[in-house]
């Protein structure tokens, strides 16, 4: 029976407590400056990308389009996640209501799935661009960009449902109301219940490896076929201009999946490493890429740095 093992048994609790970093509880006021620096930045960076796509007419193309989705699902992934973090870190404000931090949950885990679903557009469109320069403007029309923004967000949307739905439905016994994590992740919710979990623990993995495994896939694919294209140009400089056109992307892609893989397996797999080293992996894997893509965009595209440039510059000179 398993009031046996667990004494303490809640019945759907209506409010749950984060603790933060579990065994850094005593710094995690000085760990949410970086974090707050980074939100910051990534705030401003991506907004900075948005107002020069959205008003620069010449940057109405699908490269920067889908930049622009980018930089709008960052902002949002990292304001899911981290005023609330910054309220346990620094105003000692760990709970949270149960419906909350379910909401939470999907809207953390939806957009890194739509953001696994730009990367892939990305990589398509480069493919396109760069091994079938001439219908590039035709395959990519202003419809299917549309079709796309609209297809990443129904599949992470209809993917994630579920996993929320089976906790919502099918656990209803919790051992403790305390989660040993900063933000409502799905593992560290469904492993406070008593209940068998092994159907949260199975469409958890399928979820991930159908979004992410399946966008891996194709990404890899893309570039592996990009680069035996590039290689291929008669010209040095016509070689250097393809491949410099993609350095971003990778750049982009290889901070993503690595970080996602590796807080992913450790959380599963890495039962001898320290919990505070999964919870910081967490917060990375969802504070890095908004704040390191406005930065990397904005040095390697030289549209975006001119404009910025400009922006900046023109300033100045108004201000003399």
């Amino acid at each position: 029976m398993p009031h046996l093992r667990y004494p303490f048994i809640v019945f759907m609790p209506s409010v749950l407590t984060l603790i933060g970093i579990p065994g850094l509880q005593s710094v995690q006021c000085w760990i949410g400056i970086p974090f707050c620096v980074m939100y910051v930045i990534a705030v401003t960076g991506n907004s900075l990308i948005l107002g020069i796509i959205r008003y620069e007419r010449s940057l109405h193309k699908p490269m920067y389009i889908f930049l622009a989705m980018l930089g709008a699902t960052d902002i949002a992934l990292s304001t899911c996640i981290l005023p609330k973090m910054l309220g346990i870190f620094w105003f000692h404000l760990p709970e949270i209501s149960f419906a909350a931090c379910l909401l939470q949950m999907w809207l953390i885990h939806s957009f890194q799935a739509i953001e696994s679903g730009i990367l892939l557009a990305m990589a398509l469109d480069r493919y396109v661009a760069i091994c079938d320069p001439l219908r590039h403007t035709t395959i990519f029309s202003q419809q299917l960009l549309t079709h796309i923004g609209v297809g990443v967000t129904l599949r992470a949307a209809i993917l994630i449902g579920p996993s929320i739905m089976l906790i919502k439905c099918r656990l209803k016994l919790y051992r403790t109301t305390v989660i040993s994590h900063s933000y409502c992740e799905h593992m560290a919710v469904v492993k406070l219940a008593i209940e068998d979990v092994q159907i949260n623990k199975i469409y958890g993995l399928f979820v991930a490896f159908s979004i992410l495994g399946f966008d891996i896939i194709f990404i890899t694919l893309s570039y592996v076929q990009i680069f035996l294209t590039v290689f291929q140009l008669p010209q040095k400089e016509a070689r250097f201009k393809a491949f410099n056109t993609c350095i971003a992307h990778i750049c982009v892609f290889l901070q993503f999946y690595l970080l996602a893989f590796f807080s992913f397996f450790t959380h599963r797999f890495g039962s001898h490493i320290p919990p505070y080293v999964h919870i910081l992996l967490s917060n990375l894997y969802l504070l890095v890429p908004p704040f390191l893509n406005p930065i990397v965009y904005g040095v390697k595209t030289k549209q975006i740095r001119d404009h910025v440039l400009k922006m900046f510059f023109s300033k100045k000179r108004l201000d003399h």
